[in-house]
């Protein structure tokens, strides 16, 4: 496997704490999680659109967009969803209960997606090995949660 994908999700992992913290400082500043999150998510496409026009993206056919089943266009509305209940529930129970909580339901949603194939992933089988790591994934969430 190549590793620099792993060097990737590593830092994309550090990024999604700090994005915690960054995104609840907003909420205070703001007064309203719906509001920090709007604002987060703003920003965020002003890049995208510059990256776009950078990178010389094509923009696709009118005919391929109506084509596109309903639930495709859902990513959006979940990274929503997941951005605003940080953004709650961060201050709250703090970044290390948060992110290891979401990590365990991450990996539990994962393997099952990925042993059955859905949306598009490929088939990875449930094995001992894949269902012990889910276990101490849920044991560290256990153990980090634990005051």
């Amino acid at each position: 496997m190549n590793f620099i994908y792993f060097l990737f999700a590593f830092l994309v992992g550090i990024a999604t704490s700090v994005q915690s913290g960054v995104n609840s400082q907003l909420r205070q500043m703001m007064a309203h999680p719906v509001l920090a999150a709007l604002i987060s998510f703003g920003s965020g496409f002003l890049v995208l659109i510059v990256m776009s026009l950078i990178f010389r993206a094509p923009l696709p056919a009118w005919e391929n967009l109506r084509e596109i089943s309903w639930w495709k266009w859902t990513g959006g509305l979940l990274g929503a969803i997941y951005v605003t209940t940080v953004i709650i529930t961060v201050p709250r129970i703090g970044a290390g209960n948060l992110l290891s909580i979401s990590v365990a339901g991450q990996l539990l949603a994962a393997v099952i997606l990925d042993h059955y194939g859905l949306l598009g992933f490929k088939e990875h089988g449930l094995t001992v090995w894949r269902l012990l790591g889910v276990l101490l994934i849920v044991l560290g969430v256990v153990l980090v949660v634990k005051n």
